[in-house]
Protein backbone atom coordinates (compact mmCIF):
# COMPACT_ATOMS: atom_id res chain seq x y z
CA UNK A 1 0.00 0.00 0.00
CA UNK A 2 2.71 2.58 1.10
CA UNK A 3 4.56 1.50 -2.46
CA UNK A 4 1.21 2.09 -4.22
CA UNK A 5 1.14 5.83 -2.44
CA UNK A 6 4.39 6.96 -3.63
CA UNK A 7 4.04 6.25 -7.19
CA UNK A 8 0.97 7.88 -7.44
CA UNK A 9 2.83 10.81 -5.35
CA UNK A 10 5.23 10.47 -8.03
CA UNK A 11 3.25 10.63 -10.56
CA UNK A 12 1.33 13.32 -9.38
CA UNK A 13 4.34 15.71 -8.74
CA UNK A 14 5.81 15.01 -12.40
CA UNK A 15 2.44 16.23 -13.80
CA UNK A 16 2.51 19.12 -11.63
CA UNK A 17 6.09 19.79 -12.91
CA UNK A 18 4.73 19.94 -16.33
CA UNK A 19 2.37 21.98 -15.80
CA UNK A 20 4.83 24.29 -13.80
CA UNK A 21 7.42 24.09 -16.83
CA UNK A 22 5.29 23.87 -19.86
CA UNK A 23 1.38 24.93 -18.64
CA UNK A 24 0.89 21.27 -20.24
CA UNK A 25 -1.51 18.87 -18.20
CA UNK A 26 -0.47 15.30 -18.91
CA UNK A 27 -3.29 13.57 -17.11
CA UNK A 28 -5.75 15.59 -18.23
CA UNK A 29 -4.53 15.39 -21.96
CA UNK A 30 -4.52 12.39 -21.88
CA UNK A 31 -7.80 11.04 -19.82
CA UNK A 32 -10.35 14.31 -22.35
CA UNK A 33 -9.36 17.44 -20.13
CA UNK A 34 -9.39 18.70 -16.68
CA UNK A 35 -13.04 18.89 -16.30
CA UNK A 36 -13.46 14.88 -17.79
CA UNK A 37 -14.88 12.59 -15.10
CA UNK A 38 -11.51 10.50 -15.02
CA UNK A 39 -8.62 13.09 -14.77
CA UNK A 40 -10.87 14.64 -11.87
CA UNK A 41 -10.95 10.97 -10.40
CA UNK A 42 -7.39 10.19 -10.47
CA UNK A 43 -6.46 13.66 -9.11
CA UNK A 44 -8.79 12.88 -6.17
CA UNK A 45 -6.81 9.26 -5.57
CA UNK A 46 -3.70 11.41 -5.85
CA UNK A 47 -4.80 13.70 -3.17
CA UNK A 48 -6.11 10.86 -0.99
CA UNK A 49 -2.26 8.91 -1.28
CA UNK A 50 -1.02 12.02 0.17
CA UNK A 51 -3.19 12.03 2.71
CA UNK A 52 -1.84 8.16 3.51
CA UNK A 53 1.55 9.41 3.00
CA UNK A 54 1.04 11.68 5.79
CA UNK A 55 0.79 8.78 7.92
CA UNK A 56 3.97 7.37 7.32
CA UNK A 57 5.90 10.19 7.02
CA UNK A 58 7.41 9.82 10.50
CA UNK A 59 9.02 6.45 9.64
CA UNK A 60 11.49 8.50 7.11
CA UNK A 61 12.90 10.57 10.44
CA UNK A 62 13.32 7.19 12.80
CA UNK A 63 16.11 5.83 10.03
Amino acid sequence: MKLTAMILLIIGGLNWLLVGLFEWDLVGSLFGGMDAFIPRLIYIIVGLAALYALSFMGEFNRE
